[in-house]
């Protein structure tokens, strides 16, 4: 079956024009499926069950709050151990002393002559 080249010109634009959209309403469809976040507004029905999955929700988001802000707590403790090391690290190393010296393993600035650490 042979198409006229001035029929294919036309439609062809309005496919290309028709099929993102076609596209756009399955994947919105396809992501109000149960299990998946999705806010319906305004239709005017109080649904019971949907109350109680948004308590249960509420309750297991307030039950887990500690353990997110001990994370979070504990990501920022590192943080602040490893920058105090950098910072150690770069004072020792623009030090005067000649003594001074940063031992890597330990994360101190040590004294070449004792050993012992020191404040530069």
């Amino acid at each position: 079956m042979k198409l006229s080249t001035p029929l294919f010109k036309c439609l062809l634009p309005a496919i290309a024009l028709c099929v993102p959209l076609f596209w756009a309403t399955t994947s919105v469809a396809a992501s109000c499926t149960s299990g998946s976040t999705c806010v319906t507004v305004g239709n005017g029905v109080e649904d019971p069950l949907t109350k109680e999955q948004a308590r249960q929700e509420k309750q297991h988001w307030d039950e887990t709050k500690s353990l997110r802000s001990k994370i979070t707590s504990r990501t920022e403790k590192e943080f602040n151990k490893l920058e105090q090391a950098i910072d150690n690290e770069d004072t020792c190393r623009k030090s005067l002393n000649r003594n001074a010296y940063w031992e890597p393993n330990t994360q101190r600035c040590l004294d070449t002559n004792t050993g012992y650490p020191i404040k530069p």
